[in-house]
């Protein structure tokens, strides 16, 4: 056996000497146990290490405490540091690493267990001319650094929802340098950059105004939603930025301001890994396209264990097991036929891979209770779990029946029987199928609809199912109120200018020559018949006559007239009409509403008989509202607006205005679902030939009308995920 910790020898001999007292007490010591006795050693005696080079401090002691409500970290050292160090945050897994410049720990590759609040452990591994510190969070969070006389404090920021006392300099020591006291005021983004990895891959940057500004990372679907709380974005950097051109997985980087944090929603394209790190106020989301070759298994089991190093040669497998046991903390029970040594070489490796690689290669398997590891050969779990599967299927068959009641507050006792598999539920059906897995060959369920009280009858265990069910599936469902306004908009105008041309015989007025101005001018009135030869009046519009202005002409002597009858229209329209359904609906429920005329029409069948239908001709809106995790809303929206249309032979016709699309709206926002826009000019002109193209004197022999109308449709959609309180003042 050669494992890769170096000792010296007063290291060795105090090992030893702890062994033999262990011995003498009933156990032997792990290899850890004596580890962290050692530096609890070093820490009481540190003028028993030896001499240490000049100008290197020593760790002496680490120790987590919580003072004010914040998580402390102290490092206690042998000189105090020249400058605080800096940190590196990393997301995947939470961590936090500091690199201290000329400082030997007390002991090589140690861990300390710490497990207070956020901090789980803190691990101590010389790197040449520094040590490097590694706190292990559960989750990732900002932190900032204080300089003592003789140590070095790591104060971390509180997540997301904890209360924190106010922290003044008094509190944390009179030589330490603290620069935030009470809650941390709410501070601006300094910038946001997205650059391309010499790898291809995608890269945001975000300037974040301290070190102790977290950040909560989520990843759903083909994004990834990035927060920071306790800051605010600049109008600068608000908005969406289209990153598809960098040739990166990034497709749109999305920054917006949500009360007192800003949230980042990064797109990207394709099959992806991201990892996040933080390195003082500098935080880096990177994004790398993942190319899977075709052996690679669909997924991939992910390791969160802490890393060791394993150095062995032909070492005893259950020696392993217990080498491995101490490093996790985990209880290990291993089967009479575990036996057989073996070689390996691990470095950096999560202890849960290093166990599976162990157990893969000398083909053994496990299974985990709690905290207790069970370890046998595969083909040893696979018969046991079989005898007990079928000890337990022996034991539903004998095991007594128990009726139980459950009374449902929101959802359907019949639905819920229906999905159990009880006497509500028909054969065949998806809900009988699925049912089948919790209740038992011989469970039945009945539904009474006057009390909604639902009745089971089955063995204890699949009762405890049920009720671990109905837990989870009658709980109140969320409500969004869905507003359409459907805005359509005209703007007509129309001009018509016409003439029409006579002449007839007739004396004017007191039998000399003469004019005569009037409109419609009448020959019958002047004692003679008269006719036109051009009749080109101009026609009216709306339904309202033109306007007509009208010349006779009477000769001296002759007993003729000449008369010009000029008739001319203008007619200048806007119209606008709302329509605005609203509806309420439960989350995932289809609703609809609609509004309007049915219209009779006759059907004939085969026979010859003639019967009545109807078609409808009314505003609709039918809609499916869906709430993402996030607190938008998925709609799938149905909207027509139909009328009546021009009579024609077969009946009245129906001019129909429809939309059917799915959007994805922000709660409370307003999108645009569809418009139609349409434009139509027209211009008729009816002359007589030749005559109507003379110049000037042309007007008298043609008839002119021009005609334009604009028409626009916009549909509106307004979502609203409703409270209780917002609901009750509806």
């Amino acid at each position: 056996m050669k494992p890769s910790l170096s000792v010296t020898l007063p290291v060795l001999v105090r090992w030893v000497c702890l062994a033999l007292a262990g011995l003498c007490a009933g156990g032997l010591p792990s290899a850890r146990a004596m580890a962290l006795e050692d530096a609890q050693a070093r820490t009481v005696a540190p003028g028993a290490q030896g001499t240490e080079p000049v100008g290197r401090a020593r760790i002496l002691s680490v120790t987590g405490a919580v003072e004010q409500g914040l998580e402390v970290l102290r490092i206690g050292l042998s000189m105090p540091l020249v400058s605080a160090p800096a940190g590196l945050l990393t997301h995947a897994p939470a961590r936090i690493a500091f690199d201290l410049d000329n400082v030997d720990p007390a002991f090589e590759h140690a861990t300390v267990d710490i497990q207070q609040g956020n901090l789980r452990s803190v691990q101590l591994v010389p790197m040449g001319q520094h040590t490097r510190v590694l706190l292990n969070l559960r989750l990732a969070t900002g932190y900032r650094t204080e300089l003592q006389a003789d140590a070095l404090r790591i104060v971390l920021s509180p997540l997301p929802g904890t209360r924190v006392e106010t922290v003044t300099p008094e509190a944390a020591g009179a030589d330490a340098e603290v620069t935030w006291a009470g809650a941390r005021p709410v501070e601006a983004i300094q910038a946001l950059d997205v650059r391309r990895g010499a790898d291809g891959s995608g890269r945001v940057i975000v300037a974040l105004p301290s070190s102790e500004v977290g950040a909560d990372i989520r990843a759903s679907g083909g994004a990834l939603t990035v927060e920071f709380p306790g800051t605010r974005l600049p109008e600068r950097l608000q908005g969406e930025r289209d990153v598809s051109g960098l040739g990166t997985p990034l497709r749109s980087v999305v920054a917006q301001q949500v009360g007192q944090r800003v949230r980042l929603r990064i797109e990207a394209d394709g099959s992806w890994e991201y990892s996040a790190h933080q390195n003082d106020t500098q935080f880096v989301v990177e994004f790398v396209p993942r190319t899977a070759s075709p052996d690679e298994p669909v997924a991939r089991p992910r390791y969160s264990g802490q890393k060791l190093t394993l150095n062995f040669q032909n070492i005893d497998i259950r020696a392993l097991l217990q080498v491995i046991a101490d490093f996790s903390g985990f209880n290990v029970v291993t089967s009479d036929k575990v036996v057989g040594n073996v070689t390996l070489r691990l470095r950096d490796v999560p202890w849960d891979q290093a166990l599976d690689i162990l157990l893969q290669t000398k083909g053994l398997d496990q299974r985990r209770q709690g905290n207790v590891l069970w370890i046998a050969p595969r083909q040893e779990i696979v018969a046991r779990e079989r005898q007990e599967s079928e000890a337990r299927a022996a034991q539903e068959v004998l095991e007594p029946l128990r009726t139980r009641s459950f009374q449902l507050n929101y959802a359907k006792a019949a639905d819920v029987a229906q999905q159990l598999g009880g006497a509500g539920a028909v054969g065949g059906s998806a809900g009988a199928v699925v049912a089948a897995r919790i209740l038992g060959p011989r469970g039945s369920a009945i539904a009474e609809a006057r009390t909604n009280q639902l009745f089971v009858t089955d063995i204890a265990t699949r009762l405890e199912a049920v009720q671990a069910l109905i837990v989870k599936i009658d709980v109140p469902v969320r409500q969004v109120l869905i507003e359409a306004r459907i805005v359509e908009a005209s703007d007509t105008f129309s001009r018509s200018l016409g003439a029409r041309l006579g002449g007839a015989g007739g004396r004017a007025p007191g039998g000399g020559s003469g004019l005569g101005l009037g409109g419609s001018y009448s020959a019958t009135a002047a004692g003679a018949g008269g006719g036109s030869f051009v009749n080109l009046p101009s026609p009216g519009l709306g339904g309202q006559p033109a306007g007509v202005f009208a010349v006779s002409i009477f000769g001296e002597s002759a007993a003729r007239f000449l008369n010009l009858e000029i008739s001319a229209l203008e007619a200048d329209g806007k119209g606008k009409v709302v329509s605005s359904p609203r509806v309420v609906t439960a989350d995932k429920v289809k609703a609809l509403i609609e509004q309007g005329t049915e219209l009779p029409y006759q059907v004939s069948t085969s026979s010859g008989a003639t019967s009545i239908s109807f078609r409808k001709a009314n505003l609709m809106l039918e809609v499916t509202p869906q709430i993402t995790p996030e607190g938008n809303v998925i709609l799938e929206v149905d909207v027509s607006k139909d009328s009546v249309g021009q009579d024609t032979q077969a009946g009245f016709a129906i001019d129909t205005k429809h939309v059917k699309t799915q959007v994805l709206v922000e709660n409370g926002g307003t999108v645009v679902i569809g418009g139609i826009y349409t434009q139509e000019e027209r211009e008729t002109v009816t002359k007589i030939p030749f005559l109507g193209d003379l110049p000037g004197l042309g007007a008298l022999f043609r008839a002119r009308e021009m005609r334009s109308e604009k028409r626009e449709m916009l549909v509106f959609i307004t979502p609203k995920a409703l409270t209780d309180s917002l609901l009750s003042t509806r």
